[in-house]
């Protein structure tokens, strides 16, 4: 199987999928009711699309191709009405976060789609420990290597990204210590991490054809990379999201990934090369460790400075580019958080601290969800 050409997209447009739980109403525990989920969000007229994932306890949603992030949030506002409703008649909710706090893994099943029967039978119990949830923004390119090149420049700030949307600190009924939990589950699979530091289109078919005559890898969805190339979309998607807590986030974090794209592709501010990773799953530990308390390691200079401030300075860099993206809405919502010093996975901390039950917790985070 060789490469598939790198399609059209219109540059910076983005689109955005959700993961989402699925919890009853009695105990909030997860449950088995993705089918019954399609076939009433079926009957509805919705952009984007609403599709299985890998167990019954789950469910994806996804936004069509938006040109800014308000736009991504009145599509999944609409897609997340639907889904309130949908699971109002069957007694269940709907609920953000990257883990579900406190489910068991062995009391999940594998959705019945044959691609996830097969993941099942390869990587045996890591995939009902796949019961996490993410989201992934796509961001248009005008070309294969503007791909690759914006690819490498925002693997520099997957620290943001991880910190900016952690949502889950709680595994299997405790904290982990982790404001990103999630990712360890993802670095489990021997095809997760960081896209090889390659350039061209070329070079990067020259990869993957290596890679699929080892007969590790049939095609690019065997990769499990913190951001790939979708030739099928002209895009790249970035994959180290946790679920956030609301649609709202969820776009300011899409409309975060369109402003650096905007300035990658505009002043070409970087000259990726393997060194910059020297210091790349380093970051990505202290941003699911520490969230935005997290240490950052720059690295062409190697200085330490806090992510937070790293962040800040970030945003203020691309204000005229959040102008150009008609971000400003969403880059304001995250710099008040920043400086607030607040994510989800903060929000979800001190919900159990008040109320010492966990779901308890998830009950006040279906709400949120649902805008209330």
């Amino acid at each position: 199987m060789t490469l598939e050409a790198f399609g059209q997209s219109d540059p910076l447009t983005i689109g955005v999928e959700l993961e989402l739980q699925l919890v009853n109403t009695n105990n909030y525990d997860l449950t088995h009711y993705a089918d019954d989920m399609l076939r009433l969000m079926a009957q509805r007229q919705l952009p984007g699309s609403v599709v299985p994932e890998m167990t019954a306890g789950m469910i994806e949603i996804s936004t069509g191709v938006c040109r800014t992030s308000g736009e991504a949030l009145a599509q999944l506002g609409q897609i997340r009405d639907a889904l309130v409703q949908c699971a109002d008649k069957l007694n269940i909710a709907v609920v953000g976060g990257g883990t579900h706090p406190f489910q068991q893994w062995h009391q999940q099943r594998i959705y019945d789609k044959p691609r996830f029967h097969e993941l099942s039978t390869l990587y045996g119990y890591l995939t009902k420990q796949f019961t996490i949830f993410g989201q992934h923004v796509h961001v248009g390119c005008p070309d294969a290597d503007t791909a690759l090149y914006t690819l490498h420049c925002m693997s520099r700030y997957i620290p943001h990204f991880i910190a900016l949307a952690a949502s889950s600190p709680y595994v299997q009924g405790q904290d982990t210590a982790f404001d990103s939990a999630r990712l360890n589950s993802v670095f489990a699979f021997p095809l997760s991490g960081r896209a090889p530091c390659v350039l061209t289109w070329d070079e990067f078919g020259q990869y993957f054809d290596k890679m699929t005559r080892t007969g590790v890898v049939k095609s690019m969805k065997d990769f499990y990379w913190d951001i790939r190339p979708k030739p099928e979309y002209g895009t790249i998607e970035v994959r180290v999201f946790d679920t956030p807590l609301t649609v709202e986030r969820a776009a300011a974090l899409a409309g975060y990934v369109q402003c650096l794209a905007a300035w990658f592709q505009h002043e070409r501010p970087f000259i990726p090369c393997e060194d910059d990773y020297l210091v790349y799953s380093y970051n990505r530990f202290q941003a699911c460790r520490f969230g935005l308390d997290a240490v950052y390691v720059d690295p062409a200079s190697g200085e330490h400075l806090p992510l937070r401030e790293h962040l800040l300075a970030t945003m203020q860099r691309l204000a005229p580019f959040a102008e150009q993206c008609q971000a400003g809405d969403a880059l304001a919502l995250l710099r008040q958080e920043v400086q607030d010093n607040r994510n989800d996975a903060r929000w979800l901390r001190e919900r159990q601290a008040k109320e010492q039950l966990l779901g308890e917790v998830i009950r006040q985070a279906a709400l949120r969800f649902r805008g209330e």
